[in-house]
């Protein structure tokens, strides 16, 4: 399991905890992009942008390379791995509690329903 406490898995969850940053993530999954582009889908400056990219860096999930005066960034994948890691932990525990409900569910149908009389199935 990983770690409860990781430095990282707390920066991730914090970049993670911001739709604006959520969206520039998704926008990386089709490729590069610059900050300008990461920044227009939301009309905010490029100080604002430049924040947001921050908290990702600082988590890792994203990577910015300077070319020239052209800072392009890219999506960094692996933290997000630990992520998921950690809730999929949580993803058994609902699973089995949810199939747990669905059977104490069942059973209470089964007792409300009156028995099947004979000659009924005709």
């Amino acid at each position: 399991m990983v770690e409860l406490n990781a430095p990282q898995l707390d920066s991730v969850f914090h970049a993670l905890g911001d739709a604006t940053r959520r969206q520039m993530l998704r926008d990386l999954t089709d490729g590069e992009r610059t900050v300008g582009q990461l920044a227009q889908p939301f009309s905010i400056s490029l100080a604002a942008a430049s924040k947001h990219i921050k908290a990702l860096e600082n988590a890792g999930l994203i990577r910015r390379e300077v070319r020239g005066r052209t800072h392009l960034c890219h999506l960094e994948p692996g933290p997000l791995a630990s992520a998921h890691q950690w809730l999929n932990h949580y993803e058994r525990y609902w699973s089995d509690r949810l199939a747990r409900l669905e059977e104490i569910l069942l059973e209470e149908d089964a007792r409300k329903s009156p028995p099947a009389r004979k000659g009924d199935d005709q």
